[in-house]
């Protein structure tokens, strides 16, 4: 059975930054999409980044030029490095990882049981 497991989240003040992991483990790693997820409280969730299995990415306009997604195969390891960080960045993260690229691209509204493996996620605060 896959599992995600994300660390790196924290306090960090506007301006600052974080890399979030995000390790995999029980399935063939690098044959899967991966994509990070947040969600701040009170609004909806948000895919803003992802990495398909040949290495291409995409982001969300909100995340553009200031955060990169990439993966190390040998670790089984998803990385989100996130610099000048701003307040409205403050959600919890997660990882999401399915063989069907297409699912991130759809991800507005999709639950997070649509994909194949899905993370417990980790806390970003960032203060002004």
């Amino acid at each position: 059975q896959g599992q995600l497991v994300e660390s790196g989240g924290g306090s960090v003040q506007s301006g600052g930054s974080l890399r979030l992991s995000c390790a995999a483990s029980g399935y063939t790693f690098s044959r899967f999409s991966m994509g990070w997820f947040r969600q701040a409280p009170g609004k909806e969730r948000e895919g803003i980044a992802t990495i398909d299995s040949d290495g291409s990415t995409t982001y969300a306009d909100s995340v553009k030029g200031r955060f990169t997604i990439s993966q190390d195969n040998a670790k089984n390891t998803l990385y989100l490095q996130m610099t000048s960080l701003k307040p409205e960045d403050t959600a919890m993260y997660y990882c999401a990882a399915d063989r069907r690229w297409y699912l991130f691209r759809t991800s507005q509204n999709r639950p997070p049981t649509d994909f194949a493996y899905w993370g417990q996620g980790t806390q970003v605060t960032v203060s002004s």
